[in-house]
């Protein structure tokens, strides 16, 4: 429990994460029917750009600060850029990064609800305080894996499960999602459930795709942004996002968001976006190659022109 998400809020991976949890939930708000958003590892909720924490590793100026001063972006990337800067504390400028649960808090419609769950005191303390008062966000001091046996499946009906740990045991965390995913489907198998995942090593990653893709889950999708080869342990080199039971046009509403994402988060070198069905009801389920991401991605198409 050394993991604090403070000093990697706003980075690369935060802004690939959160654009997809956006177009997540406007696919779930496009029916009247609330729903339910539960968040297994919800941190601390909000997190200052220029605290110490933001200051001393500076990922965030190669995230979302990119995006800041993009004119040129896709609808879905306008309209979460756009909530991140109307939040309390950025009327002067981008100060204040809103993790996962405030982000889809302030999107909730009043049938909706949040549960979240955070295991450790001190984050769970400024998650209540960051919510009190709030009667559609319940705050769980709790193991988030645990916390689905009982979460699930909620009275909605309806909802989206974000699992999204700090894989300080990469291997350990990764058989961790699998059991509680499996768990999950069996109480609540017409839930949308994301998973937010590290690359370093491709090597690492596979085992876990392929473990997915036989899961009782409709549909996997995919969706993946690489800054850096995926080759070596001693950085974040991308991240991934896999849905079960994602929307069926998810793969359409992303493409061109992941597009400009490739061009805006670029760093020593072009970066490569993935986005593919790794199972599809009534398809034989495409097997994720082993190849380097490298040399699996063709190199980006130019922007269309408007």
């Amino acid at each position: 429990m050394n993991y604090r998400h403070a000093y990697h809020a706003g980075n690369f991976a935060d802004v690939l994460k959160h654009t997809v949890l956006l177009a997540l939930i406007e696919a779930m708000q496009a029916k009247p029917a609330p729903f339910c958003y539960i968040d297994t590892h919800a941190g601390s909720g909000n997190y200052l750009l220029d605290g110490f924490e933001a200051r001393k590793t500076g990922e965030h100026k190669d995230g979302i600060a990119r995006l800041h001063p993009a004119e040129k972006v896709p609808p879905l990337l306008q309209r979460w850029r756009a909530g991140i800067l109307a939040g309390e504390g950025n009327e002067q400028g981008l100060k204040h990064y809103p993790g996962s649960p405030l982000q889809v808090a302030r999107l909730l419609r009043p049938d909706d609800s949040a549960q979240l769950c955070e295991l450790h005191t001190e984050e769970a303390s400024k998650l209540r305080d960051l919510f009190r008062g709030n009667p559609q966000v319940h705050v769980h001091q709790r193991d988030g894996y645990e916390a689905l046996k009982a979460l699930l499946p909620p009275k909605e009906k309806r909802g989206l499960v974000l699992i999204d740990p700090p894989y300080e045991a990469q291997e350990a965390e990764y058989k961790q999602i699998e059991q509680a995913l499996k768990s999950a489907l069996q109480r609540w198998p017409g839930g949308v459930y994301a998973v937010w995942y590290p690359i370093k090593l491709r090597s690492q990653v596979q085992p876990f795709l392929r473990g997915l893709q036989r899961s009782d889950a409709k549909r996997v999708l995919r969706v993946e942004l690489l800054v850096h080869p995926d080759d070596s342990p001693l950085r974040l080199n991308g991240s991934g996002m896999v849905i079960l039971n994602a929307p069926w046009n998810l793969d359409d509403v992303l493409r061109e968001p992941l597009h400009a994402l490739a061009s805006l988060l670029s760093q020593d070198r072009p970066a490569e976006w993935k986005l593919d069905w790794l199972r599809q009801e009534g398809a034989e389920p495409a097997t994720p190659s082993p190849l380097p991401a490298s040399r699996l991605l063709r190199p980006l198409p130019p922007p269309r022109r408007r």
